[in-house]
């Protein structure tokens, strides 16, 4: 059996390649094409936010150009387009900004259904409309798509979904997401766009408070988690090494609350909680030694949208971990109940 990866799609994503792969995104009013050919078993899908550009910008964020996308490819590798076929998901009814105008969730089902008509592609499925966003698990070998309603606000790209539960839940006629193996094969790698955009949360509304622990060291991690065992009202669900792997737990994890560092492999924390502020304003707690009181990282932080920072050297780490619980836990109960705004890219791109 191929090992089988995983692709998080954000907004004005798209993804398509000959090997297994399970895609996820989540939908408000934007809408994700899948298409798959049945007897080659391969496919790829967009995530698009508006219909059409109003300037032919060649941008994933517009369906006329994340659809031609997935067309071509699918076009230059099979040579014509016969028994390609396609599901529609996404478009929801949802709280849109002055920016997005309105019914746009349904101007980009309009668009993907007469993109594809004219391609001669075939519908086969359509997850579409209603009142609350979608989370989707994409299996591209055999064509199967799980999706799932959210329970959260969520802004994704520029919309806001408003949640209908306090669970996650599939709705009824949806299956239990289970990856069924794919066959062995050989094929082209992946042909990934580049990641723009992402969906962000509400503010934590009961329960047990999430925390996503976000440090290079495995020593820090490690350590972290261990202080927050045991209380009540607090889970771990995730630790990641890097701001990539922390983007990727977002969807599958939901955390309320995320410690972050500073000082990270492959890009560092101040410049992952711009596109967190950004894209998917969440609480986030910088624990960095580098945030020392004063320091310019502790005003980037704080200005960039950052609700606490801490310099990691006050915690003792290495000396017990009573420190850390009478310093962090206090913390993240507070940032759990913080609502945070969303930023411009153009109010955080000179801090």
């Amino acid at each position: 059996m191929s090992e089988v990866n995983r692709v998080f799609l954000l907004p004005g994503e798209y993804f398509i390649s000959k090997q297994p792969h399970i895609i996820s995104t989540l939908l408000g009013s934007c809408v994700a094409v899948c298409l798959h050919h049945p007897a080659h078993r391969f496919g790829g899908m967009n995530h698009y936010m508006l219909p059409t550009s109003p300037n032919k910008e060649k941008s994933g964020k517009y369906g006329d150009y994340a659809i031609a996308v997935l067309v071509q490819f699918m076009e230059r590798t099979l040579g014509r387009l016969d028994g390609v076929e396609a599901i529609i998901s996404g478009g929801a009814n949802v709280v849109s900004n002055i920016t997005s105008g309105s019914q746009i969730g349904v101007r980009n089902i309009e668009i993907a259904r007469e993109l594809l008509r004219r391609h001669g592609i075939r519908v086969t499925r359509e997850n579409v409309g209603g009142g609350v966003g979608l989370k989707l698990h994409y299996q591209n070998w055999d064509n199967k798509l799980a999706v799932e309603r959210m329970d959260r606000n969520v802004m994704s790209g520029s919309t806001v979904v408003r949640e209908e539960n306090n669970r996650l839940a599939p709705p009824a006629a949806a299956p239990v997401f289970k990856p069924t193996p794919p066959a062995a094969r050989a094929g082209a790698p992946a042909a990934p766009a580049a990641r723009p955009a992402a969906a962000s949360p509400a503010p934590f509304s009961g329960g047990r408070i999430k925390v996503l622990v976000v440090d290079d060291s495995s020593i820090v991690r490690s350590l972290l988690c261990k202080a927050l065992e045991g209380e009540p009202d607090i889970k771990v669900v995730g630790a990641a090494k890097d701001a990539y792997e922390a983007r990727e737990m977002l969807l599958e994890l939901g955390p309320d609350v995320i410690t972050l560092d500073i000082v990270m492999p492959k890009m560092d924390g101040v410049t992952f909680l711009k596109k967190l502020m950004v894209y998917y304003p969440i609480p986030v707690i910088i624990c960095s030694t580098i945030a020392k009181t004063g320091s310019q990282a502790e005003l980037r932080s704080d200005k960039i949208g950052a609700v606490d920072v801490i310099d990691k050297e006050t915690l003792n780490l290495y000396q017990g971990l009573d420190t850390v619980r009478q310093i962090l836990i206090p913390k993240i109960r507070a940032a759990a109940r913080t609502r945070v705004s969303r930023k411009s890219k153009e109010e955080v791109a000179g801090l």
